[in-house]
């Protein structure tokens, strides 16, 4: 799908609350709000809009501590690479997970109740991928800003 000036202002809008009215953002774009509910509806179709989350409050979770990872695996092995990605997609506590360059192979922002829990995940996440070789975790004291937004390419001239 080709993304038109429009679009990318709707999705900007979007990315910073998705529960904007469609009525908001159709005065602040200049288009009429059906347009922008059809311009929607078609981006969600189109794969452009992939999800649209809730972020709550941390005094209602029970994972409130978060912990970055760094993961070494034994060699070059993409097949490795790929079982542990899929297995990693299925941890709800693992919210995000990079394959990276550097002195480790994988990054991975894992939530838990607590140190004990952590260490317990990382426990059965070692027993579950014995080619992860070594596990460098970094513990979250902060989270002075924290967001999924990214800004859009500019339009083709």
């Amino acid at each position: 799908m080709q993304l038109d000036d429009f679009d990318k202002k709707i999705l900007e809008l979007m990315q910073k609350n998705s529960r904007i009215p469609t009525e908001t953002i159709a005065e602040q774009i200049g288009l009429s709000t059906s347009a922008v509910q059809r311009r929607l509806k078609k981006m969600r179709e189109e794969k452009v809009i992939l999800n649209e989350i809730v972020v709550v409050a941390p005094q209602y979770l029970t994972h409130t501590m978060t912990f970055i990872a760094g993961m070494e695996i034994e060699r070059d092995n993409y097949e490795v690479l790929a079982r542990f990605k899929a297995w990693a997609k299925a941890k709800d506590n693992i919210q995000q997970i990079y394959y990276v360059t550097g002195q480790v192979d994988l990054m991975i922002v894992v939530t838990a109740a607590d140190a004990v829990a952590y260490d317990a995940f990382i426990e059965l996440l070692m027993q579950e991928n014995p080619q992860i070789q070594r596990v460098k975790t970094h513990v979250v004291l902060d989270k002075p800003k924290q967001s999924f937004y990214v800004p859009l390419k500019e339009a083709q001239q």
